[in-house]
């Protein structure tokens, strides 16, 4: 044999051996095996073909899944537009009357999208391989799938797809005919933290009949449980904190109000509904008049729900309540008449149903932290937004010229007009500033609930306990009682139920305003109680 001839048939081997492992080409034996005949014989001939599976393959099998193939006894034809295909040529060819539509029963279905979650492993989009994975966890794949699996498993490079690919691998080789498998894969199942994963241990615990493999899987289901107890204990937090967030929202404004005037101001929460209302309404100018712009809205609704509710409240203490000063029972009377006044004018002007303030689209999601833990993007806004309207009144409060009378009038209003501070018009101010706070409460409870007339109703009882247990015009005080409350709340509504949660945590600031009357931070001054 020649030298020449030599290295031709070397390259013609080598060539051989390296695409040995290539896709290969739909042949008509194939095509026909997976459109005709028992849907566990087509199931077969599918995983037959899945580890090598070619373009036309896929075409083939998605066309299969999707209703779109005919076949007679010795052809199949893929359909797209009313025109007949070869699945194996992909030219054109005549349908002939006598061709059946291929029939898929569920369980062919249910196969038929996870070798098609599968084939998807192996796409160039990072987003398009998750959903695959996540299709797969959810689907009953069987051990045909883990060749290809095994393939996506060693050729995937970003870690957290890895993780769920090598979840479901492990869910797959639970279910081995192989002992030593079976142990290995309840190992590694252990390490997760799903939902799905403890069912399926569940599952298999039942009709596992080796001892240590039943073993290893109880001590799986150990594992994973603690996980997930964790996950709902983070999530009662999160939780917590983020009504503790509202509450906080709502309750800066009436601390200011209250501890500056002792003005029991029931209208507080129907502030916060026309700050919620002003929020709707800027929403519906963005949608009509700039709506590429629509993802932006907030920016104008923030201000917008503080100066509509600065200046409702400015007009209210002008008019109302600067008459009432000093006379604690009928200012309460009177604002009471005033919320009932502003529920029925917004009934009049916007009807008496709920009103749709959507998300923009960067609000909208969450943050898998866990797998039974997702942080919801807009609850996360809010805990933001909570902290800088928190920092924005302290440095006002703190550093600004009419923070320092608000200050003094509230220390000791006699001292303060002696000294030439217009009381009366500091007064204003401050009644705008918390009525304005409480628009900002309400432009964020749009971006979590429903927009209605009675939206204020539902906080105004607890925005009062936060103000009274963290201490009458402390800002401090009131932080930690609105977080405070707003856990507590959660962890005893996960024990015994939004009812009785209610119940004990006014039963526990009955107790302890008993015990300690000026809150958890009584108020320094000559007029303070000691």
């Amino acid at each position: 044999m020649s030298l020449r001839l030599l290295l031709r048939w070397s390259l013609v081997c080598l060539v051989a051996w390296l695409g040995s492992g290539a896709a290969h080409a739909l042949t008509a034996e194939q095509a026909r095996a997976l459109v005709a005949g028992e849907a566990e014989t087509r199931i077969a001939a599918l995983n037959a073909v899945l580890p090598n599976a070619d373009e036309k393959t896929v075409a083939l099998i998605q066309a299969i899944a999707d209703d779109a193939v005919k076949y007679t006894d010795d052809a199949v034809y893929v359909m797209k537009d009313g025109k007949g295909y070869d699945p194996v040529t992909g030219v054109q060819a005549k349908v002939p009357a006598n061709a059946e539509d291929v029939v898929n029963n569920n369980l062919l279905r249910s196969e038929l999208d996870t070798a098609l979650a599968a084939i998807k492993l192996f796409s160039s989009d990072d987003k398009v391989r998750a959903d695959a994975v996540k299709t797969l966890q959810g689907s009953d794949a069987d051990e045909a799938k883990l060749p290809l699996i095994e393939q996506a498993y060693a050729a995937e490079k970003v870690s957290h797809i890895k993780d769920a690919l090598s979840a479901v691998r492990s869910a797959l080789l639970l279910a081995s005919t192989d002992k030593a498998k079976r142990l290995e894969a309840a190992k590694a199942l252990g390490a997760s933290g799903s939902p799905a994963v403890k069912t399926l241990l569940i599952e298999r615990a039942k009709v596992e009949t080796e001892p240590d493999v039943r073993k290893q899987i109880e001590l799986a289901l150990q594992s994973i449980e603690g996980r997930l107890a964790w996950g709902e204990r983070l999530g009662v937090v999160f939780t917590g904190i983020s009504l503790g967030s509202i509450l906080l929202l709502v309750a800066l404004g009436l601390a200011i109000i209250y501890g500056l005037m002792g003005v029991i101001n029931m209208a507080h929460g129907e502030l916060m509904m026309i700050g919620a209302y002003a929020t709707y309404l800027v929403q519906n100018i963005f949608r009509a008049h700039f709506p590429g712009a629509f993802d932006w809205y907030m920016l104008a609704a923030v201000p917008a729900a503080f100066a509509v509710a600065a200046l409702v409240g400015a007009v209210l203490e002008r008019s109302v309540i600067r008459w009432l000063y000093g006379r604690p029972l009928e200012t309460l009377l009177a604002t009471w008449g005033i919320s009932l006044m502003l529920m029925q004018l917004v009934r009049s002007i916007f009807g008496a149903q709920n009103v749709q303030v959507e998300n923009p689209s960067w609000m909208s999601g969450g943050v898998d932290v866990m797998s039974n833990l997702t942080l919801p993007f807009n609850r996360i806004a809010i805990i933001a937004f909570a902290a800088l309207v928190l920092a924005g009144v302290a440095l006002l409060i703190a550093r600004t010229r009419l923070g320092l009378f608000v200050r003094g009038v509230t220390q000791n209003r006699r001292m303060a007009a002696c000294v030439g501070v217009n009381t009366s018009r500091v007064d204003m101010y401050a009644f705008a500033l918390g009525a304005g706070t409480a628009g900002l409460a309400g432009c964020a409870l749009s971006q979590v609930g429903n927009v209605g007339p009675d939206l204020g109703q539902s906080y105004i009882v607890d925005s009062f306990l936060v103000v009274v247990l963290g201490g009458v015009g402390q800002l401090a005080g009131t932080v930690v009682a609105a977080l405070g409350l707003g856990v507590l709340n959660k962890l005893l509504e996960g024990w015994a139920g939004a009812v009785l949660a209610k119940i004990m945590v006014l039963l526990f600031i009955v107790v302890f305003i008993q015990k300690r009357p000026q809150g958890l931070f009584a108020m320094k001054g000559r007029s303070a109680e000691a």
